[in-house]
């Protein structure tokens, strides 16, 4: 069968029980050598093509190992047993709705993958890496609704290798670790409680939000402190992370 167009690649077939046991002791191969903790799986849907692959491969590296395939945003409720989180790779991220099942594929997969978790979301730039807005709108979002990780990258169509990026200063906050589990803010934001600030996600689709605090506090995302910020939706100027200036916890 051939693959997506961007490379021309085969794709290996699922439905062979050879080939499925000969993944199986790929993995298993892989994981005994000590030097990985588990392994990666491209182009996951949730399927019975691929319950029986991952049956396979759970058996033969055993428990500790970590298997993480690339679900894109979609939510793999059959196989969710036998993995520990999703590679995201979220190449639509064009609307309000793209946005929205991103957030709603993340905290499920944080809640019923296996444990130990590693769900990570990437998303692509539209013009350029210095859509900041995006980054931002990625970055609160992975914060906000899990305890994993996050990446802004070129788009895969690019004729460059995939998953390049520029490492922001917005990544160099130290938030400590979440004190709260999110909350969805009757604005339609969502809040997120850590030790040494405060991370707001506003949502493509949703009208700008102010939050105030009764002291100041300095956005992460315009290096300004004040007591009132104006957080516009993903696409303009995304949510942003908020740590006291006065009277700082941590």
């Amino acid at each position: 069968m051939i693959g997506w167009d961007e490379g021309g690649y085969i794709q290996l077939d699922f439905h062979q029980p050879e080939y499925r046991r000969h993944l199986a002791l790929q993995a298993q191969a892989i994981t005994q050598t000590g030097v990985f903790d588990g392994i990666m799986l491209d182009g996951w849907s949730d399927d019975e093509d691929r319950l029986e692959p991952v049956k396979a491969i759970r058996e033969s590296i055993g428990e500790k190992a970590l298997i993480l395939p690339n679900a894109n945003d979609r939510q793999t409720p059959q196989t969710a047993p036998f993995i520990n989180g999703y590679f995201m790779e979220c190449y639509r991220s064009k609307t309000a709705k793209d946005w929205q099942r991103i957030a709603e594929t993340l905290p499920w997969a944080e809640e019923r993958l296996r444990q130990p978790r590693i769900n990570c979301v990437e998303t692509w730039f539209h013009k350029s890496r210095d859509d900041l807005n995006l980054m931002r709108a990625t970055t609160t979002l992975t914060l906000v609704f899990s305890n994993g990780y996050c990446l802004f990258s070129d788009p895969n169509p690019l004729p460059t290798p995939d998953h390049l990026h520029n490492w922001y200063g917005f990544w160099d906050k130290r938030l400590g670790k979440p004190v709260k589990a999110f909350v969805a803010r009757s604005d339609g934001s969502f809040e997120r409680e850590f030790q040494n600030g405060i991370v707001i996600y506003n949502p493509m689709g949703n009208r700008a939000v102010t939050m105030s605090f009764p002291q100041p506090w300095t956005s992460a995302a315009a290096n300004r402190t004040a007591a009132r910020f104006v957080i516009d939706p993903a696409g303009r100027r995304a949510g942003g992370a908020y740590r006291q200036a006065a009277g700082h916890r941590g």
